[in-house]
C-alpha cells in the first residue's frame, strides 16, 4: 500500500515536565511519514523552547503560536496547516506505542472511509491512578475491543480524544474544528456518530495517558460536569428525541435535577420517575415525581436514565430489555 503522509495535531501548554517525552515517542514511530502540527497555547514554561530545539533538528515538526486562547483554537490552528491525508490528535504529556500510527493508519486502509481507527488506553501517573480514571480506562477499552463505542453515547467521551485516526475527507465532513463547543473531545465524538462513522475494534494499547494535577480536564471550566451534560441533552433532542413519544427522565439525584433544569429551560415536557419512596409524589423544579413503574402505563416512551449507581444500571438494563426496548433508541443512560 501506499505510504500516506499523517497530520499529528498537538495544542500545549506548560508541559515542559513531559514534552520530551512526549516528543520523542513520536520520532520513535515504526510508520515515519508524518507532519506535527504543534501549537504553543501561550505557555509560560520552558514549553515552547523545548518544541523549538526539536523543530530545528527535524523538518517533521512544525511549530505555531496559538492566535486565540484555549484547545479549539490551537487544534483549529494546527489543521489549518496540515497536509496529510489522515489526521489524528496527540496531548502534549502523553506518550505513544510505537506501532500507534502505523496500526491506525493499516486499520484505516484496510477498512476505508467513514470509519474512526481508534486505539486502547493505558493511565498511568507519579502518583498512581485512582479508580475513576481506571474504571473509565475498563469501560472505554472494554467497548473500544467490540467497535461498539458509540452504544454508550451518551454516558461519557466514547472517543479518546488523544487517539483517534481518520480520512481528511471523512474528518471535513464531521466539521473539523471549526465548531466552538466544550468540551470539544466529546463534541467531536457526537459529530462522528451523526456523521455515520463505524469504530473499528482495536485489541492493542496504543496510547499512553497520563494523569496529572494540571491537566485540563481537571483545572478548565469548559470540562466541568455541567458542560457534559448540556452537550448530552443538546446532541439528544439534535439526534435522539422523537417528540410524538412521551419523554421520561429516571433518577432525581444530582444529574437527574440538572438534566431537568436543562429540558425545562428549553421547555421540553417529560415525566420524571425514580424509586425513592421519600421522593415519589413530590414536586421538584413544578415536576411531580412518579414510581418508574409508570412506564407501564405509556406509549413507546423514550428514557433518559440518570442513575449512577452500578448495580441499579443493570436493574435498569434488564427492565428495558424486559421490555424489549434499544438503547440509542427508547433508552440513553446519561451516566
Amino acid at each position: 500500500m501506499a505510504d500516506p503522509l499523517i497530520s499529528i495535531l498537538v495544542p500545549f501548554k506548560n508541559t515542559a515536565a513531559y514534552l520530551k517525552e512526549c516528543l520523542d515517542a513520536i520520532l520513535n514511530q515504526t510508520h515515519t511519514n508524518w507532519e506535527l502540527l504543534i501549537v504553543d497555547d501561550h505557555s509560560t514554561d520552558l514549553s515552547e523552547a523545548i518544541v523549538g530545539g526539536y523543530a530545528q533538528r527535524d523538518a517533521r515538526i512544525k511549530l505555531f503560536k496559538n492566535t486565540g486562547v484555549g484547545i479549539i483554537t490551537a487544534l483549529r490552528k494546527a489543521y489549518s496547516e496540515s497536509q496529510g491525508s489522515y489526521i489524528t490528535r496527540m496531548d502534549s504529556d502523553d506518550r505513544m506505542h510505537p506501532n500507534k500510527l502505523e496500526l491506525m493508519l493499516k486499520d484505516l486502509q484496510t477498512h476505508g472511509e467513514k470509519h474512526l481507527a481508534l486505539g486502547l488506553v493505558s493511565y498511568f501517573s507519579e502518583q498512581g491512578i485512582g479508580n475513576g480514571f481506571r474504571s473509565y480506562e475498563t469501560w472505554l477499552n472494554e467497548l473500544t475491543s467490540q467497535g461498539a463505542n458509540f452504544l454508550d453515547l451518551y454516558k461519557e467521551c466514547v472517543i479518546p480524544s488523544p487517539c483517534w485516526m481518520v480520512h481528511r475527507d471523512d474528518f471535513e465532513a464531521c466539521g473539523a474544528f471549526r465548531s466552538d463547543t466544550y468540551p470539544e473531545d466529546y463534541d467531536l465524538a457526537f459529530r462522528f456518530y451523526a456523521y455515520g462513522m463505524t469504530c473499528i475494534p482495536s485489541d492493542r494499547v496504543l496510547h499512553y495517558w497520563r494523569d496529572h494535577a494540571n491537566r485540563a480536564s481537571r483545572t478548565d471550566a469548559n470540562y466541568a460536569e455541567n458542560n457534559f451534560l448540556e452537550l448530552k441533552v443538546h446532541y439528544f433532542l439534535q439526534l435522539h428525541h422523537d417528540a410524538s413519544r412521551p419523554l421520561c427522565v429516571w433518577g432525581a439525584g444530582k444529574k437527574g435535577k440538572q438534566i431537568a433544569r436543562l429540558l425545562k429551560a428549553k421547555a421540553i415536557s417529560f415525566q420524571w420517575l425514580c424509586d425513592n419512596p421519600k421522593k415519589i409524589g413530590k414536586h421538584i423544579y413544578d415536576v411531580q415525581l412518579q414510581h418508574y413503574q409508570a412506564l407501564h402505563t405509556l406509549n413507546q416512551p423514550q428514557l433518559i436514565i440518570a442513575v449512577a449507581n452500578r448495580e441499579e444500571q443493570q436493574s435498569i438494563t434488564e427492565f428495558c430489555k424486559e421490555k424489549r426496548w434499544t438503547a440509542l433508541k427508547d433508552y440513553f443512560f446519561f451516566c
